[in-house]
């Protein structure tokens, strides 16, 4: 059997990752949630999901991003409580799964992709993330230019004597 080579993120990185205060992360991370998956979320999932501890584990990055779903949102939680479910893979896994380019089945399967503590709340996110027809991620969005040029689209246009609305002298 064939396996297709993984991109692990070098240790060193990961060394100095692991050190990052994790909240922020979770933070980030329950923010893009919020903007792109909550919305999408069925009624009968987001009753399942109430309260409960969900954990995203990056192993060669070391990250980790705890959160919560507390009824009209994702929220970010601090670590050291224990998770109801840890979902862990490798950077560069997630990534295929954003993009849809690998399936979840796949990947638990071969053991790079793993769910630990409540199975029935991950077989419940997994389904519910497969039932949605989300747009796959493309990490090209996020490039320098493509973001100025959006930030422009919406941004006011700049004065031409500074960046401020222009003030009339008093003497035109």
């Amino acid at each position: 059997m064939n396996t297709p080579p993984t991109r692990a993120v070098p240790g060193p990185l990961g060394a100095l990752l692991a050190r990052l205060p994790a909240y922020p992360g979770s933070v980030l991370l329950t923010t893009v949630l919020n903007v792109g998956l909550a919305p999408r979320l069925p009624d009968d999932v987001r009753e399942l999901l109430l309260h409960k501890k969900m954990r995203i584990h990056v192993r060669d990055a070391r990250l980790t991003f705890d959160f919560s779903w507390e009824g009209q949102g994702f929220s970010a939680c601090g670590g050291g409580a224990q998770a109801d479910l840890t979902i862990s893979a490798i950077a560069y896994d997630f990534l295929l799964l954003a993009q849809r380019r690998e399936d979840p089945d796949t990947l638990f399967f071969s053991r790079r992709l793993a769910m630990e503590g409540d199975t029935e709340l991950g077989l419940v996110v997994k389904n519910a993330l497969d039932a949605l027809e989300l747009p796959p991620f493309d990490p090209q969005q996020w490039a320098p230019r493509r973001l100025l040029a959006a930030i422009a689209a919406v941004a006011p246009p700049l004065q031409r004597r500074g960046v401020g609305p222009r003030h009339p002298r008093h003497d035109e």
